[in-house]
């Protein structure tokens, strides 16, 4: 019995510092995704400021760049949670 205990016991510290890990890795991925949108979304407003008649061309790139990012970061949270 006492033997089983400690078996359950160890189980779940290293369930929980896995669990830990995949939050921290989630975390970072989430943050990268918001730090990659908000450099294509600031270079997206620069480049139309420059020439506003290239804007539709530069919007229709930028959201493109946005869900490529925002799909990568996805596949990186579900990843970091297995």
């Amino acid at each position: 019995m006492i033997g089983m205990i400690g078996t359950i016991a160890q189980a779940v510290t290293k369930t929980g510092v896995i669990g830990s890990v995949g939050a921290i890795g989630a975390g970072l991925a989430v943050i990268g995704a918001g730090i990659g949108i908000g450099q294509i979304g600031g270079k997206a407003v620069e480049g139309i400021a420059r020439q506003p008649e290239a804007a539709s061309k530069i919007q229709t790139n930028m959201i493109i760049a946005a869900a490529l990012v925002e799909g990568v970061a996805l596949f990186a949270v579900v990843v970091a949670i297995l």
